[in-house]
């Protein structure tokens, strides 16, 4: 019987995602920096440190490996405390540094897409309140005028700001990100507020100054299921859930309307300001209803027929890749899936997760879903923000003594499926042959 082979586009866009101060290291100068030396605020009290040293040179070895894979693209991120160190203060020489990674990248054949604020701040900003500080989105504007001049000539994709739901909760519902305030929605709301402002002025200072650009936003979606079907209060749960972590900043970029919670108004200027659709997926949740203000009223769990991964924090729910981009392409644009990942130091469950999530695109695809590129995280293990150092995403580990890198089995997996541009029966045969009764039923 010939087996089954399930091939993407001609053209389709492989790649991974790092971002500045998970990978970077010796950045000293921003909230992240200060918030790892508050007892606490960390996993094992870990530091980011050294981190995989790009900022001292390493960026070449690990983007090296990367275009050997096959991977034609890189999403990376700028530091701004690099690049404006004090209010009234620019380094060159950071701007330098950024120059000399993305000729790096364009030399080895691989496309930046530059993400230009990927959750930290300037200390100087978050000491004066961060994305409270109503002057924030004109101090934005200028610190992307600032950047998008001194790189346009090596890049033209641009995400504005990472998973600005992601800062909203962990910082202001769930004190987990600086400032660390906990259920806190008149903070929460104010911060929304002047994050789309901020991506808004960005998206127009950036069309000025490179007209065929492509800006986005990388939006997290989370998938939130009704634990009882038969129940309007967990149906009622799953929607508010809904509209206040995966809405709230599509449809500001899309109509101008904002909505979080029961916290409503227009900022007409943040209408259209998308070209394109940045998705970061990574899994679902099962929710209900609970008579009780803790939590804001929910109680969450995996859907059982989910796996979670060694480390509980993400689990495997392909379905939800699916769901995700039908989400995305309401918005009417193309798609890039910024992100998609799952954390394994043994690189068994990650290989699963991949193809079975791959294979969801796949399918999104058919239904002529418009993606256009795939970014996996990570390229490399890297300092996973309040999770610290054990949770390991890359495609690549490495020893933080020494910085050798080693490569896992996924590496290889991801490097034949770019080259391919195809997942094949005999892949998913030799490295996670779990699957193949879900990949290729009756083959």
């Amino acid at each position: 019987m010939p087996q089954t082979t399930y091939h993407f586009p001609e053209g389709f866009i492989w790649g991974t995602a790092t971002a500045a101060h998970q990978v970077e290291g010796s950045n000293h100068n921003n909230d992240w920096a200060a918030w790892e030396n508050q007892p606490g605020r960390i996993h094992n009290e870990d530091k980011a440190g050294l981190a995989c040293d790009w900022w001292n040179g390493r960026w070449r070895e690990d983007l090296d490996r990367a275009a050997e894979a096959g991977q034609t693209a890189h999403r990376l991120s700028v530091e701004w405390s690099r690049i404006q160190p004090a209010p009234h203060r620019w380094d060159e020489d950071a701007l330098d540094r950024y120059r000399a990674i993305l000729r790096g990248m364009l030399d080895r054949g691989i496309q930046p897409m530059v993400t230009l604020q990927h959750f930290t701040l300037p200390l100087w900003l978050a000491e004066n309140g961060g994305w409270e500080n109503d002057e924030i989105p004109g101090l934005f504007e200028t610190f992307v005028q600032r950047t998008v001049t001194a790189l346009k000539q090596y890049n033209t994709a641009w995400i504005t700001i990472n998973e600005p739901n992601v800062v909203i909760y962990s910082s202001y519902i769930d004190g987990l990100f600086p400032p660390g305030k906990k259920e806190d929605i008149a903070a929460a709301w104010h911060a929304v507020l002047n994050i789309i402002r901020s991506h808004a002025l960005a998206y127009h200072a950036i069309h000025e100054i490179q007209p065929k650009a492509q800006v986005g936003m990388a939006h997290q979606y989370h998938g939130f299921i009704p634990a009882r079907k038969y129940s309007p209060l967990d149906a009622l749960i799953a929607r508010v859930n809904h509209q206040s972590f995966n809405n709230v900043f599509p449809l500001a970029l899309t109509n101008g309307r904002v909505r979080f919670l029961h916290k409503r108004t227009r900022l007409p200027h943040a209408a259209g300001t998308q070209d394109f659709f940045g998705l970061n997926y990574y899994t679902c949740e099962m929710v209900s209803f609970r008579p009780a203000p803790k939590n804001l009223f929910q109680k969450r769990w995996f859907p059982p027929e989910a796996e979670p991964s060694p480390f509980q924090f993400n689990a495997s729910y392909p379905p939800g890749m699916f769901t995700a981009l039908e989400w995305a392409n309401t918005c009417g644009l193309p798609i890039h899936i910024t992100e998609n990942g799952i954390e394994d130091s043994q690189d068994d469950f990650r290989r699963k997760y991949l193809l079975t999530h791959l294979h969801q695109l796949w399918q999104a695809l058919n239904h002529n879903i418009p993606v256009r590129s795939y970014y996996h995280w990570s390229l490399i293990d890297n300092f996973e923000w309040e999770r610290g150092w054990d949770m390991q995403f890359g495609l690549w580990t490495f020893d933080r003594e020494t910085q050798v890198r080693t490569p896992r089995p996924s590496a290889a997996l991801y490097a034949a499926i770019c080259q391919q541009n195809a997942i094949s029966h005999e892949l998913v045969e030799a490295y996670a042959p779990a699957v193949l009764p879900k990949l290729f039923p009756g083959g």
